[in-house]
């Protein structure tokens, strides 16, 4: 598949906030009041009118834009019903942000967490609101303007994440944030679990043998460091005037400390490729391959060469979060199908998960012809 220039009236961005979905609304009254009591006076108007809409654009956790007046915060709450063990973990989120803002300057400054579930119906927290521009199958109008812009907006993603990936996370009390040694294995474990608990039986066979190859192959970690594990294009911010840099990092609730290589499968696995085809194309949104970011291989380059890492063997980390990322799309769907999420999106979101099979499959046959 040949990857062509930006037609800037192909698609339009889609919209990055809205009303609140039915079903999505939660006690405002009273998360009003609470934030009213409880949030520091020099981040809000606590006299001003109070107004809430949403980020629609997440799978997962849920996301609002909380006005006071002309003051804006986020707040984000877990996905109504049942959860996975560990997942949407908002202490520990809130726990990141209210501490690494102060050594990394593409994290959200978080400044209350709420654990009384009479007031949210859940642990939530609020951050500061960033603004700028969230990419995602198309490049906004904002920014069509800058040359070469499809492979500046994903070199600097890669900068930033390698950047990222040298943080000492001791000066932040962030230290005690995850146990690194295995790490890689406790993942692999927890994901299955995941899997076992929504498994679709279709499919169940095929993803055990995956998970079987991964812990066979599973490799040694070549550095400790803070890993965000969900990093991928949009799930970070530009200034629509600067593509060479990424502002702002979302989504840290399953941050912790291990194999910075995790990321870069995670980012693969949502990366396209002029190579792709039909069959092999990753878990990107369409018209990704028309934006003129960066190969998979030029993406792999860049970040050895910042990060001093050995890539070699990054198609089993590809492997892994195209495997992982069946689990997840299981689980978002099982939400939908048992009426937990009203999200349209959901009844579909896991149709896609032969083709992760297949391609983790043949990454980890490719890691087999090479050793």
């Amino acid at each position: 598949m040949k990857q062509t220039e930006v037609d800037p009236f192909a698609d339009e961005a889609l919209p990055e906030l809205a009303p609140v979905r039915p079903g999505e609304d939660l006690d405002w009254p009273r998360i009003a009041a609470y934030l009213r009591e409880n949030l520091p006076r020099d981040v809000f108007d606590a006299a001003g009118s109070f107004e809430v809409l949403q980020f629609p654009n997440g799978s997962a956790n849920l996301t609002y834009l909380i006005r006071f007046g002309e003051s804006e915060l986020v707040l984000r709450r877990p996905p109504f019903g049942a959860l996975a063990p560990g997942a949407h973990d908002m202490k520990r989120e809130y726990r990141v942000l209210s501490q690494l803002w102060q050594v990394f300057d593409a994290a959200p400054r978080a400044y209350l967490f709420c654990d009384n579930h009479a007031v949210g119906g859940a642990d939530f927290f609020v951050m500061e609101r960033r603004r700028g521009e969230v990419i995602r199958g198309v490049i906004p109008p904002t920014m069509r303007h800058h040359r070469d812009i499809g492979r500046r907006i994903g070199m600097a993603l890669v900068d930033r994440i390698a950047e990222f990936h040298t943080l000492d996370p001791e000066p932040v009390d962030l230290g005690g944030l995850g146990r690194p040694d295995g790490f890689v294995a406790r993942q692999l474990r927890g994901w299955k679990q995941r899997w076992d608990l929504v498994a679709d039986d279709r499919y169940h066979a095929d993803m055990s043998a995956v998970h079987a190859r991964l812990e066979d192959s599973r490799p040694e970690p070549q550095r400790i460091s803070l890993v965000h594990n969900d990093l991928k294009l949009d799930n970070c911010l530009f200034d629509p005037a600067d593509p060479d840099r990424v502002t702002a990092f979302f989504d840290w609730d399953m941050t912790t400390l291990g194999d910075p290589l995790i990321d870069i499968g995670t980012l693969l696995n949502y990366w396209p490729d002029p190579a792709d085809t039909e069959d092999t194309r990753r878990f990107s949104y369409d018209g990704m391959d028309r934006m003129g970011l960066p190969s998979r291989a030029a993406v792999t380059q860049r970040y050895a060469s910042r990060s001093g890492l050995d890539l070699a063997n990054i198609g089993w980390y590809e492997a892994f979060a195209l495997w992982k990322s069946g689990t997840v799309v299981q689980q978002l769907h099982h939400r939908w199908k048992v009426g937990d999420s009203t999200d349209p999106r959901m009844e579909t979101v896991a149709d896609g998960l032969p083709r992760l099979i297949h391609n983790a499959t043949r990454l980890l046959d490719s890691l087999g012809r090479s050793s």
